[in-house]
């Protein structure tokens, strides 16, 4: 039976600790480690990753023409380019004060979307180890 959904964005979430240890991990071995968990979707993880967001492929091209050209419009485009992009503690100024303006006067869902991103930026912020995975799915 042929998939009769339109293509769709969907943005997921690497949180949980997969390690479970007693010692204390150096932050540079926990980035690795996380990066290394946040890459593994590639061979099967995806399980693994919680699902923040969904959106229709069609409205996510309308989203970004919402955003100033920059380098943040850039990154979030990179996914028609690429399929997939991963955002992590390196983004979220970039990409906050990108959205923050859309969460307060663009039009649904657009502003929903924008929220949604600009408080994942925030849990980043606070747990840097957090990634997400955005990926076109047909």
């Amino acid at each position: 039976m042929a998939n009769t959904r339109p293509p769709e964005v969907v943005f997921w979430s690497l949180r949980q600790k997969f390690v479970d240890s007693d010692d204390d991990v150096p932050e540079e071995a926990q980035q690795v480690m996380y990066y290394s968990l946040a890459i593994g979707h590639h061979v099967g993880m995806i399980d693994c990753l919680k699902t923040e967001l969904v959106c229709p492929l069609a409205q996510y091209q309308q989203w970004l023409e919402l955003l100033p050209e920059g380098e943040a419009r850039r990154k979030l485009q990179g996914l028609l380019i690429f399929g997939e992009i991963t955002i992590d503690s390196t983004h979220t100024s970039l990409l906050a004060n990108a959205l923050a303006p859309l969460r307060d006067t663009a039009a649904e869902p657009f502003n929903h979307w924008s929220a949604t991103l600009v408080r994942l930026m925030g849990d980043i912020v606070r747990e840097p180890a957090i990634y997400l995975i955005v990926k076109r799915k047909p």
